[in-house]
C-alpha cells in the first residue's frame, strides 16, 4: 500500500483488504447512517437533479438527510434547494446550511462570497476540499447522505470511493447510444473498489406530450432495464423530461417536486448497509 500510485486503472492488486487504510472518519460531531454516491462517467446527464430528488424523497419519509456537493467547480445543489447562503462555523468547524425542509447541505458555493466566483484549482486540491467536507463539517445526526459527484473517474471520484465509507452508488445516464459505455466505466470503477452499485437513473428518458398525454422517447429507446439486467444492478428508474421539474430546480424549490420517479432506486438504497 505504501507504493500505491492511486491509479486503479493501471493496477492489478486486490486492494479490498487494504482499502481501510485510506478511509477517513467524519467529524467527531457527525453520526451518519448511509452514504450514497450519485455518479456518472460523463457530464450533463443530471446527477444533481437525481441527487436532489433522492434527498427530497428521503426527507419526505422523515429521514434526517444531507447532501455533500462534491462537484467543486460546477456546484448546483444550493441553487436547486434555494440554500445559497454562506455556511457558518465555530472553533474551526464548519456547519452545513439547511434547506426549508431541514436537509443539510454543504457546497463550494456555500463558502464563496459570490456564487459566480470560479474555483480555478488543480485536481488534487479539489479532491482534498471534498474530503474536508467529510472530515471538517459538523453534520450531526444524519440517517442518509447523498454525495453529488463530478463527472468521470478522476481525482474526486477516486478519492471519494477510496476515502469515504460508502454504502453504495447510483449511476445516472441518458438514453443515447453512448450510455452503455458510460455505465460500464462506472460499474467497472465501482467493482474495482468494491462499492455496491445500487441503481441506474435514466434521466431525460421520455417526454409526456401535454396534448395527447402519451410518452415519447425523444432521445431514443430506453436502455435502463436492459443495462440493469446486463450489469446486475438491482434497480432502475426512468426520469422524464419535465419542464415543471426544471422550473422548480431553477426557482430553488426542488423540495416541492414529485419524487415517485426515483422510488425504485430509493427502495434499494434503504436495503443497503449502514456505514
Amino acid at each position: 500500500m505504501a507504493d500505491c500510485s492511486h491509479d486503479c486503472s493501471a493496477c492489478s492488486a486486490d486492494c479490498s483488504s487494504g482499502k481501510k487504510d485510506f478511509l477517513k472518519k467524519p467529524h467527531k460531531g457527525s453520526k451518519i447512517g448511509r452514504v450514497i454516491a450519485v455518479t456518472s462517467g460523463k457530464g450533463g446527464v443530471g446527477k444533481s437533479l437525481v441527487t436532489s430528488l433522492l434527498a427530497v424523497r428521503a426527507r419526505s419519509m422523515g429521514l434526517r438527510c444531507a447532501v455533500l456537493d462534491a462537484d467543486i467547480t460546477g456546484p448546483s445543489i444550493p441553487k436547486a434547494f434555494g440554500a445559497v447562503g454562506l455556511a457558518t462555523g465555530t472553533d474551526g468547524n464548519i456547519l452545513p446550511v439547511q434547506t426549508r425542509s431541514g436537509i443539510k447541505i454543504i457546497s463550494m458555493n456555500n463558502l464563496l462570497e459570490h456564487e459566480d466566483d470560479p474555483v480555478v484549482w488543480r485536481g488534487t486540491l479539489i479532491a482534498g476540499a471534498v474530503l474536508q467536507f467529510w472530515t471538517d463539517v459538523v453534520w450531526g445526526d444524519v440517517d442518509i447522505m447523498f454525495i453529488d459527484m463530478p463527472p468521470g473517474t478522476g481525482d474526486v471520484p477516486l478519492s471519494v470511493f477510496q476515502s469515504i465509507p460508502l454504502s453504495g452508488a447510483v449511476v445516472v445516464t441518458t438514453p443515447q447510444n453512448l450510455v452503455e459505455m458510460v455505465v460500464k466505466k462506472n460499474v467497472n470503477m465501482a467493482n474495482l473498489l468494491h462499492i455496491p452499485m445500487l441503481g441506474i437513473a435514466e434521466n431525460m428518458s421520455y417526454f409526456v406530450c401535454p396534448d395527447c398525454r402519451k410518452p415519447h422517447e425523444i432521445f431514443g429507446a430506453s436502455k435502463a432495464e436492459s443495462l440493469a439486467e446486463r450489469y446486475h444492478i438491482p434497480a432502475f428508474s426512468r426520469i422524464p423530461v419535465d419542464p415543471a421539474l426544471a422550473a422548480l430546480a431553477d426557482a430553488g424549490r426542488i423540495e416541492e417536486a414529485d419524487t415517485d420517479c426515483v422510488g425504485e432506486i430509493f427502495a434499494e438504497i434503504l436495503k443497503s448497509k449502514k456505514i
